[in-house]
């Protein structure tokens, strides 16, 4: 056997002894260790925690400009006492992040609020009546809350639509539309609430992949 095959063989032990020891170790973790019911009940719920957790913690690493360790784990002592006394409301958190149909979403965001603004500030420049606008009522089918509000600030962020009331048990969206004086535009606003409906469900929620939070529904089991 010659050299480089001895030292290919030995990085290949390295690895599958280094893969074995960290898979035992969180099947011992896991099968030993609670975690605190403030931390979440299932892992979506505990990843989001963790990540407020850090947002805390950077936030005030931030307020002091100081990257020290005192200030880190000040910021982590102060982060799980606001976690734990002042809890906010339990959010669902259902299904998964797909990072590609991610980046197409944000790209479409960014394409619509510039061809949005073009359009906006054309109907606010030429001569002539102001546009004809009015509230149009749509159903969606996003399921979880999160990522309907997601998708709310996504039409709320392109000029042009305003999500103005929201029937929370129907799913659906009234939205204020800057134009409708015509059967293609109300055409294209559809077109446009259709994909964002479409590209949030591939992002975070696909059939294949979602999964009901223990809280999901709560609220309209308390509404009812």
């Amino acid at each position: 056997m010659s050299f480089r095959s001895a030292v290919v063989n030995a990085w290949r032990l390295s690895l599958l002894s280094i893969f074995w020891a960290v898979v035992s170790a969180l099947v011992w973790v896991r099968g030993h260790i609670r975690l605190p019911r403030w931390l979440g009940s299932d892992s979506r719920e505990v990843a989001v925690r963790l990540w407020t957790l850090a947002w805390l913690t950077f936030v005030w690493v931030l307020l002091w400009g100081v990257v020290s360790w005192a200030n880190v784990i000040a910021g982590l002592v102060l982060a799980i006492a606001v976690v734990t006394l002042l809890p906010l409301p339990r959010v669902p958190v259902e299904g998964r992040i797909h990072p590609l149909s991610l980046a197409i979403l944000v790209i479409r965001l960014l394409y619509d609020f510039a061809v949005s603004s073009f359009q906006v500030g054309w109907m606010a420049l030429r001569p002539g009546k102001p546009p004809l606008g009015a509230v149009v009522r749509v159903r969606v089918a996003i399921k979880s809350d999160m990522v309907l509000t997601l998708a709310i600030d996504y039409l709320n962020l392109v000029p042009g639509t305003m999500v103005v009331e929201l029937d929370h048990r129907r799913r659906l969206l009234y939205v204020h539309v800057f134009d409708v004086s015509s059967e293609r535009r109300v055409r294209a606003f559809y077109r446009q609430v259709a994909y964002t409906e479409k590209m949030f469900i591939k992002a975070f929620e696909r059939d294949s992949e979602w999964h009901p939070s223990p809280y999901h529904g709560i609220d309209d089991e308390e509404r009812a």
